[in-house]
């Protein structure tokens, strides 16, 4: 039986992903627009290209690899698994096979790259534009309404048909534009560039009272628009069921349960940083800002890369109290209920460790808003001395916690040779609550015992697959 922790073997085997490949419908060059990718390739003298594939589309990953090979002479590399989100550009995969170039695939976060050249094709999936427009009607009478249309990126070639059935009826409504990678210098006045989308809110009065009607499926973007803008009522209409609909998701309620992370992050004495990405530009320097955060609010923190998180791998680490993840906007919002220990995002744990940074309304999912020179950045207060800071009560357990604000004081003594300083504050042992953990656990790896163990010819092993060996049921001599 499967549980949190596990996961049947036989099923992870057996199972089909459904994919619906584009060529069964004879659509693969216009599907996936071979001809724009081609030129990509050409116009850089790529010679090595990644081709990067979400489950659902690896079914054309060899025919789409072959026809651009042929259509460029360069060599073409499939990567059909991602070490994170297959939303983001796995540079790390690309490079590993020296490749010059990448060619993206299907649904994007468009989070910006740094190393490598990079090429978004988002599959041009159907859109019924009458039923859409039919749909928008429904859920705005009034013809006055303000509202910014956003869309799904595998459904952004479809809005310019959108837009030219209802601007005529609706005055106010502003379309989004999908930007690939960073536009030069920081947005005009009246402009918003979030989530690889662009728009003008001058001739709205600003997103304040308008409304917001989303092309696409129910999912991750959705949910980190809605968290962003939450206090634009929100409506989407899904292509797969030609269904129009206002969001019912509490977006209170949702904020509650983030905020009550925030209290979790609060009470925390030890943190661990997951990595969640290596190709979106800044992490490192989230990285280094969430370790100096921690570090003045007198938290130990761990920085952790075990590639996609998951509660088995996570259940590992039982020293650590709480998890914040370092991912893409999409990503980094990661139901934690079935893991062992909470997980928040950066602006979360930000808002439990800061004590400059306080709730006003507005929510970040872009770990990129809180870098220095961003948006939404915060400088930390100056260090205070620990017998200042002022003791606040928990809201979960309703004990007293002290706030250590103050960074550990340097001490004046001459340079010694005999004994070897633990660290700033002259301890001369200091336990790790992780360490002691890792080193009462019974089984702490392999060991060598070199020389102690005898040397043994090589027999034949079992056949077969883990869940079904060809001498499975026989008694074994």
């Amino acid at each position: 039986m499967a549980t949190a922790f596990s996961s049947d073997g036989e099923a992870a085997l057996r199972r089909e992903l459904g994919l619906v490949a584009a060529a069964s419908r004879g659509n693969l060059d216009g599907f996936y627009e071979m001809g724009r990718a081609a030129a990509f390739v050409r116009g850089g003298g790529f010679r090595k290209v990644a081709l990067q594939f979400p489950d659902e589309l690896l079914g054309d990953a060899v025919a789409v690899a072959a026809r651009m090979e042929a259509a460029t002479g360069a060599e073409m590399y499939i990567l059909g698994d991602t070490t994170y989100g297959s939303c983001c550009v796995d540079e790390v995969a690309a490079e590993h096979a020296g490749a010059e170039a990448v060619l993206h695939y299907g649904p994007a976060c468009l989070s910006p790259c740094k190393k490598l050249p990079v090429l978004h094709i988002f599959g041009q999936q159907p859109l019924d534009i009458g039923r859409c427009a039919e749909a928008f009607r429904d859920l705005y009478p009034d013809r006055q309404s303000r509202v910014v249309v956003l869309s799904d990126v595998v459904y952004a070639h479809a809005m310019g048909e959108l837009e030219q059935q209802l601007c005529p009826e609706y005055p106010n409504i502003v379309f989004s534009r999908v930007v690939c990678g960073d536009p030069p210098g920081p947005a005009p006045p009246g402009e918003v560039r979030q989530f690889g989308r662009q728009f003008p809110t001058e001739a709205l009065g600003g997103l304040q009272d308008c409304a917001m009607f989303y092309v696409g499926a129910e999912g991750l973007a959705l949910t980190s628009f809605m968290l962003t803008w939450n206090r634009c009522p929100f409506s989407s209409f899904d292509p797969a069921t030609s269904c129009g609909r206002h969001e019912t998701l509490n977006i209170n309620r949702a904020l509650m349960r983030r905020l009550y992370l925030v209290e979790r992050a609060r009470d925390a004495q030890v943190v661990g940083i997951l990595v969640g990405t290596l190709g979106v530009a800044g992490y490192l320097a989230v990285l280094q800002h969430l370790r100096k955060l921690l570090r003045q609010a007198g938290k130990r923190s761990y920085t952790l890369a075990v590639g996609k998180p998951n509660p088995a791998k996570l259940a590992n680490f039982l020293e650590v109290d709480i998890f914040v993840l370092v991912a893409c906007a999409q990503n980094s919002l990661l139901d934690s209920s079935d893991f062992y220990r909470p997980i928040v995002t950066p602006y979360e744990l930000e808002l439990a460790c800061n004590p400059a940074r306080e709730w006003t309304g507005n929510y970040f999912t872009d770990f990129r808003d809180l870098l220095p020179g961003a948006c939404a950045h915060i400088e930390l207060p100056p260090a205070v001395p620990a017998t200042e800071a002022v003791p606040d009560i928990s809201l979960i357990t309703g004990e007293m916690r002290a706030a250590h604000l103050c960074d550990p004081p340097t001490s004046q003594l001459p340079p010694s040779t005999t004994l070897a300083c633990r660290d700033q504050t002259r301890a001369l042992v200091e336990i790790s609550p992780a360490a002691s953990f890792l080193e009462s656990r019974s089984w702490r790896g392999l060991e060598q015992q070199l020389g102690q163990t005898p040397v043994s010819k090589a027999v034949q092993g079992r056949r077969g697959i883990a869940i079904a060996y060809e001498d499975e049921g026989r008694e074994q001599p």
